[in-house]
């Protein structure tokens, strides 16, 4: 099915003889500083509320570690799904481009 008003010669298309898919997008999002600090300020809240006597919720606050490394794995997995390379991943997290395929690309 041909789309008569979709102008094919600015369309993208992969150079010829490539059998890769083409790389998804890379989307620019300039609210994630911001909104990195908003969750800084959330945790940092909580603990204050647990260091003011709130002995039960440290519990709480300790599961917090692992809904983060669950988030971090996601974020990894939907970077690299996105076409980030092990590479630039690696480096934004400050290891070998081998630990972060070793950490987060094993059965993936």
């Amino acid at each position: 099915m041909s789309l008569s008003y979709v102008n094919h010669a600015l369309t993208l298309q992969p150079p010829s003889g490539d059998s890769r898919p083409p790389r998804p997008r890379r989307r620019d999002v300039v609210e994630n500083d911001e909104y990195a600090a908003f969750a800084r300020r959330i945790i940092r809240a909580y603990a204050r509320r647990v260091a003011s006597g709130d002995v039960e919720a440290l519990t709480d606050m300790v599961a917090l570690s692992s809904v983060l490394d669950d988030a971090i794995t996601d974020a990894v997995i939907g970077l690299r799904a996105h076409g980030y390379s092990w590479a630039e991943i690696a480096q934004r997290l400050g290891i070998s481009r081998q630990a972060a395929q070793q950490r987060w690309g094993a059965d993936r």
